[in-house]
């Protein structure tokens, strides 16, 4: 939705300094998160770290005129100034807060208010995926429970929503009623009650009375009866809407749980829902076998149930369900070991729900469990009764191995009751013992806070398979959107390439991170591209650069929109649509303005094509497209001149043609910065997405890294060749190491022989020797290193740029070049 900025003034209370007139669509808090400026209205939220109102002039000078400000701050009067409006108010938070309250008042449907010590994000994206083929659903993104993400998630309510889904989350006392006004559920969910931020409040039942502070006008609550301290308070609590408690013990509860059975892979749960007109009996299956995701799945289930969904429908999607992208996940280790690796933060509830995902896998029989565990931080309690509690837990969940790192730890040995342990004040001292060298055929768990760096563990302990990864910094993907962003008019539509699996990076990922980022338009070369997008559930609308005639049906199917060049693909396409049945079905039109690629003539081709599109229903043209020969270079600006001239008048008669609006674009990643006015309705942003920019080469926001390791070092002597035919004579005696990946891989042959180089713990390192199919060696004399130590192809250190112009040609080839062999790693800073 969109609201004026006079609108906004009056529903947060502000004073407002400025006249100009506008439109607001997007909230802002982190100024590294810019999108659509001319829409933005940036809140300068203070903490004790840092202070908002310090970012104000550099987003005024990347285009955002629209500022909540403190009392405090004094507001410009330079005559720079003159378009900016300032909202000032007592408390920038207040007045989000305020903002999304009103917002939230806006729409009469259901809400979902999600809190509770775990599973709030689990529950809340198993109920997307269940709600999702029924109704549109808006959610908080990722974890955004706080008093800033809270706000920040409702605001994207919007005339589509059906449904909203949002997570509450506390950490001290009086936080949850100003979250409760914001979300105002109408369906609450009360996941779990356990030890997280305990030490802010006196008692579990104190800080279950403050988040049961989320349902005081609920008009129906899912909660787990048999938790007792839940039941107590709910009992003695003012809620007076429908209680929808579920239960394994009581079968006159809202939803029993019948009975629940555990296989290698998936569980199976029966149930009985008695809270409808009449009751109803029915199972499902999910794919985990954690008892804390399958009370998850319980939770999930009443409120579908309740919302509707049959027990048929139910079934059906549960044994589909997605798992969360959490922080555990499971890697094969060296010498018969496997990790589960939760090296992120450590409490007793996600301990907890660890241990048992450990206990419960089929692949421990014959081998001992193991648990590598940090000193954990804000617990609440003693460090005695903390570990107490913490050798319950591994002695009920079978651990036979305990390892503990930290001063805490160390102190409370005697509070651990498993027979085989060991303690270490550090990370480092573990590692440089023989217990760490001796672990073998163990399935380990690894549990730490951040700060113990457990990540370095379960990096020496992984097995290394193909030792050769591509890394995808997505936030580096969203720095450089944001960046052409900013150069563009709020109103110009963009168009994302992410064709050729989205440059090397892996098209899936590239393309949820852009969907989440609201971009217009996807654009693929080929169908099959597209239909792996939408298995992966993207719902952006996706243009096909280079339709095939054989995958016509496929692109109806999964609403892929095709480019159409020519007469005969045009008839064609129109032929299958008819035999579909398929009327108003949206293709983009290309012109050829000088490419001399593909595309109709702007002009001789155009009165033809404007009467073969009258006459017929089953195609309509939702673009017109031409493509700039040279906007990446000065020197082509007089033919870019005559390429817009040629496709203004070719656009602008197809246009007048219709009377729906038809997007023109022609600008691509170099033309949106040098060609300013040329924008136009649409951009189609390709390279520069990934971090280069097309115009000088330079380097943006680095996206792809590629990285390998040193498989093996040995010392050559003078005289002596390297690899294949010879090729590299040494001059002098060597240290030269392998490195296991090849042509196979993408590395191209023409940097073998001392023609290109990679680096080696900064330093320089050349190929030497012919670059063979899996491996290739590298010159290291002079650098200090080991096997083992990680090798940068390109990424942050090394430009893709520099192997681009060793081998005379573009980053583009070097990107594409990345074999599906290769691992693309997925990360966020």
């Amino acid at each position: 939705m969109v609201y004026s900025i006079e609108k906004i003034t009056t529903l947060i209370g502000a004073h407002r300094y400025g006249e100009k007139d506008c439109n607001i669509a997007f909230l802002l808090t982190d100024s590294r998160s810019l999108s659509f400026p001319e829409e933005t209205l940036f809140f300068a939220l203070q903490s004790e770290r840092n202070d908002g109102h310090n970012y104000i002039e550099d987003l005024y000078r990347r285009g955002v005129r629209n500022f909540v400000v403190a009392n405090s701050y004094p507001i410009p009067t330079g005559s720079e100034w003159t378009d900016a409006n300032f909202l000032v108010v007592p408390s920038t938070l207040a007045a989000l807060q305020r903002l999304a309250e009103r917002h939230r008042d806006e729409f009469d449907i259901p809400i979902v208010g999600i809190t509770g010590s775990n599973g709030k994000t689990v529950v809340k994206e198993w109920l997307y995926q269940l709600l999702m083929p029924s109704m549109h659903v808006t959610r908080s993104p990722r974890s955004y429970n706080s008093q800033i993400g809270v706000p920040l998630s409702v605001w994207k309510l919007h005339e589509g929503s059906a449904i909203g889904i949002f997570e509450a989350g506390i950490s001290q006392m009086d936080e949850m009623q100003r979250l409760a006004d914001i979300i105002q559920p109408t369906i609450g969910v009360f996941t779990t009650l356990g030890q997280a931020h305990q030490e802010n409040f006196h008692s579990l039942e104190e800080k279950c009375r403050e988040k049961f502070l989320l349902f005081n006008d609920c008009e129906v609550l899912v909660y787990p009866q048999d938790n007792d301290i839940v039941f107590r308070m709910l009992r003695r609590s003012e809620f007076k809407g429908k209680k929808l408690g579920w239960s394994m013990n009581d079968s006159s509860a809202a939803f029993y749980v019948d009975s629940i059975k555990q296989e290698d892979t998936c569980t199976r749960v029966h149930y009985k829902y008695n809270a409808g007109p009449t009751p109803l009996e029915g199972s499902f299956t999910i794919p985990f076998i954690s008892e804390a995701f399958v009370e998850d799945s319980i939770a999930a289930a009443v409120v579908v149930l309740h919302l509707g969904i049959t027990p048929a429908e139910l079934e059906e999607r549960m044994h589909t369900l997605e798992p969360i992208a959490m922080r555990l996940e499971v890697k094969d280790g060296q010498r018969g070991c496997t990790l589960i690796n939760d090296s992120y933060n450590s409490d007793l509830a996600s301990l907890d729900i660890a241990l048992d995902f450990m206990h419960r896998r089929p692949d421990h029989k014959g081998r001992k469990r193991t648990l590598i565990l940090s000193d954990i931080y804000q617990s609440g309690v003693n460090d005695e009764e903390l570990y107490k509690e913490v050798s319950e837990l591994a002695v009920n969940r079978g651990v036979e191995k305990f390892i503990g790192i930290g001063k805490a730890l160390k102190n409370c040995a005697d509070k651990i009751n498993v027979e085989n342990k060991s303690f270490f004040k550090t990370t480092e001292e573990f590692i440089a013992s023989s217990v760490f060298t001796s672990l073998h055929d163990e399935v380990i768990l690894i549990k730490g806070a951040r700060k113990f760096g457990f990540d370095r563990i379960t990096d020496l302990l992984v097995e290394k398979v193909h030792e050769t990864t591509l890394e995808v910094n997505l936030n580096a993907l969203v720095d450089n959107l944001n960046h052409y962003r900013s150069f563009m008019k709020p109103d110009t539509k963009l168009v994302c390439m992410i064709k050729a699996d989205g440059y090397g990076a892996g098209a899936v990922e590239i393309a949820k991170t852009l969907q989440d980022h609201r971009v217009d338009y996807l654009a693929v070369a080929v169908a099959d591209e597209g239909v792996e997008l939408r298995r992966a559930g993207i719902t952006a609308n996706i243009m096909i650069m280079n339709p095939e005639m054989t995958a016509f049906k496929t692109m109806f199917d999964y609403d892929l929109e095709p480019e159409v060049y020519s007469f005969r693909l045009l008839d064609a396409l129109r032929h299958a649509a008819r035999k579909e049945g398929i009327t108003g079905y949206p293709i983009h039109i290309k012109l050829d303005t000088g490419m001399h690629r593909l595309g109709f003539h702007p002009i001789d081709d155009m009165p033809k094509l404007i009467e073969y599109l009258n006459n017929q229903n089953a195609l309509i043209p939702r673009s017109v497209f031409s493509h700039f020969v040279g906007s990446d270079g000065d020197n082509f600006d007089e033919f870019s001149d005559y390429q817009f001239d040629l496709y203004e008048k070719g656009s602008k008669a197809l246009q007048n043609a219709f009377e729906h609006k038809i997007l023109r674009h022609i600008c691509n990643t170099a033309g949106i910065e040098h060609f300013p006015e040329r924008q136009m309705d649409m951009c189609r942003l390709g390279l520069g997405l990934y971090g280069i920019n097309p115009r000088n080469n330079e380097v943006l926001s680095n996206v792809s890294t590629l990285k390998t390791t040193i498989l093996q070092i040995r010392r050559v002597p003078a005289g002596e060749s390297i690899g294949y035919s010879r090729r590299t004579i040494l001059e002098k005696d060597s240290i030269i190491a392998a490195i296991p990946i090849g042509y196979a891989d993408g590395l191209n042959r023409h940097l073998g022989n001392r023609h290109g180089y990679c680096l080696v713990n900064g330093k320089k390192a050349e190929y030497v020797g012919n670059i063979c199919m899996d491996v290739c060696m590298i010159d290291v004399t002079d650098i200090p290193c080991q096997e083992g130590d990680s090798v940068e192809i390109f990424g942050d250190n090394l430009p893709v740029t520099v192997l681009s112009d060793t081998l005379d040609t573009i980053p583009y080839e070097v990107l594409t070049s990345i074999s599906n062999r290769v691992k693309r790693v997925y990360y966020q800073d």
